[in-house]
């Protein structure tokens, strides 16, 4: 049943649409916007236009930008030797926001999944290995510990260990604040053969 007329429920149904909203949360959401003045509304159009129409991949990395190359990419100040491979842009925001990270990236846009029939072409490896004839000393697989983020971080480096570079992964093991008794079996091996010195 209509309960706000057309042009509410309209709007209610295309945010419910968007990952993570419920129908609660568009309701709250398009009532947010109807209250908003105009100008607002308008600029948060416009912003979702211009992203949508302007944002195109970095020709270095593949993250999601809105000029050739990513301000990392373009900064002389990051260590163009080492590369940190993700899955997403989502991934190198996360590790950006430690502000420890002095490297460059490269966004594969997804890992291999059989099941999912994603293989190794359907991701930016190519462009990883081309990027590789460059002047690189390490590529840092910063892959998920998901099955399908294991079998991308085994393929990469079985591609890369030949070519000499160093390869490494990122440690996985026990959550800051995790209690033992909670966690998996695999979460603590790992945890326990990546163990460091104190």
């Amino acid at each position: 049943m209509d309960y706000y007329g057309s042009q509410i429920t309209k709007l209610i149904e295309e945010l419910s649409k968007l990952p993570g909203v419920g129908s609660k949360s568009a309701q709250r959401l398009a009532f947010h916007i109807i209250n908003m003045p105009v100008e607002q509304v308008q600029s948060l159009a416009d912003a979702m236009v211009h992203a949508k129409t302007g944002v195109k991949y970095c020709r270095e990395c593949f993250t999601l930008t809105d000029s050739d190359l990513c301000p990392i990419c373009s900064s002389e100040k990051r260590n163009h030797k080492v590369i940190m491979v993700v899955e997403n842009t989502r991934d190198l925001a996360a590790y950006e926001k430690t502000g420890k990270y002095e490297g460059v990236y490269h966004v594969l846009h997804g890992a291999i999944s059989p099941m999912l029939g994603i293989g190794p072409n359907d991701i930016k490896l190519k462009e990883l290995m081309q990027r590789l004839q460059g002047d690189v000393e390490e590529v840092i697989i910063a892959t998920n510990s998901s099955l399908e983020g294991e079998t991308t971080a085994m393929y990469i480096s079985k591609l890369i260990k030949p070519t000499g570079i160093k390869v490494t992964r990122i440690a996985s093991g026990v959550p800051v604040g995790g209690d033992l008794e909670y966690i998996d079996e695999v979460t603590l091996l790992r945890a326990l053969e990546g163990r460091t010195e104190l």
